[in-house]
C-alpha cells in the first residue's frame, strides 16, 4: 500500500523520533580504523554498509561525524522515499536511484557530489540483493571519482532479524552496538572485464573482514 500525503509526513516524523529514542537505549563502542572520527574532513569517502545493518547509520553520522557532510543512495521505490525523507531528517541530502549497471544516472550523480567536495554512502548489496553480494556501482563510482571506500559495519550484542531478503537487522534496546569504520580501500583501474571483477571480489572481501554472519 502506497502512503503519502499527511499520513508519510506523520509515519516519517514519527519513525524519525523512533530512531533517535531507540537509539539512546543502546550502548556504543567506536572503532574507527579509518581516522576519521574528529579528523578535518580534507578526504572525501565512499561509505559503505551491508543493506541489513543500516538502521543506525544516520544517528551514528550525526552524532560521531557531525562535520561531514554528504549524500547516501536511496531506492528509487516507494518505500525508499519515506527512508529518503527520513535520512534527510537527519540533514544528510539523498540520490534516488539504483547502484546496479544500469543506474548510470545515480552514479554520475554520487560522482559530482563527491567532486563538489563531500561524502556518499551506499548499500553495495541493496536494494534487493542477494544478500553480502556487493554489487558493480560502487566500483564504478570508486574507479570514477578516485574516492577510497570506508567499509562500515554495525555488530550487536542482541537483536532481532527480519524475515527480508537479507534479514534485516534490529538491535534490542539496550544492547551493545560495535560500530566498525574501516581502513580506507582503494579500488584500482581496471581495463577488462576479469580484472574488474577482480577488484569487485577484493572489495567484498575487505567489508566481509568486518562482519560475524551468524
Amino acid at each position: 500500500m502506497k502512503i503519502e500525503g499527511w499520513r508519510a509526513r506523520w509515519l516519517i516524523a514519527f519513525g524519525h523520533r523512533l530512531l533517535q529514542i531507540w537509539a539512546r537505549t543502546l550502548r556504543f563502542q567506536i572503532e574507527d580504523r579509518a581516522n576519521v572520527i574528529g579528523a578535518a574532513p580534507n578526504e572525501r569517502y565512499i561509505g559503505a554498509l551491508w543493506h541489513n545493518r543500516l538502521l543506525l547509520l544516520p544517528f551514528v553520522i550525526k552524532r560521531y561525524l557531525p562535520e561531514r557532510r554528504g549524500a547516501a543512495l536511496i531506492s528509487a521505490s516507494g518505500d525508499g522515499a519515506l527512508l529518503a525523507d527520513l535520512v534527510a531528517r537527519f540533514d544528510f541530502a539523498v540520490v534516488r536511484g539504483s547502484s546496479s549497471r544500469q543506474g548510470a544516472s545515480a552514479i554520475r550523480q554520487l560522482a559530482d557530489v563527491i567532486a563538489n567536495g563531500k561524502d556518499v554512502v551506499m548499500t553495495p548489496d541493496g536494494p534487493r540483493g542477494p544478500a553480502y553480494e556487493l554489487g558493480q556501482g560502487i566500483i564504478f563510482l570508486a574507479q570514477q571519482s578516485g574516492a577510497e571506500v570506508v567499509p562500515i559495519n554495525m555488530e550487536y550484542s542482541s537483536c532481532w532479524r527480519l524475515k527480508s531478503w537479507d534479514r534485516f537487522i534490529l538491535p534490542r534496546p539496550f544492547s551493545k552496538v560495535c560500530v566498525i569504520f574501516g581502513k580506507p580501500h582503494r579500488v584500482a583501474q581496471t581495463s577488462s572485464a576479469e580484472a574488474f571483477e577482480r577488484e569487485r571480489v577484493r572489495l567484498q572481501r575487505a567489508m566481509m573482514q568486518l562482519v560475524n554472519t551468524q
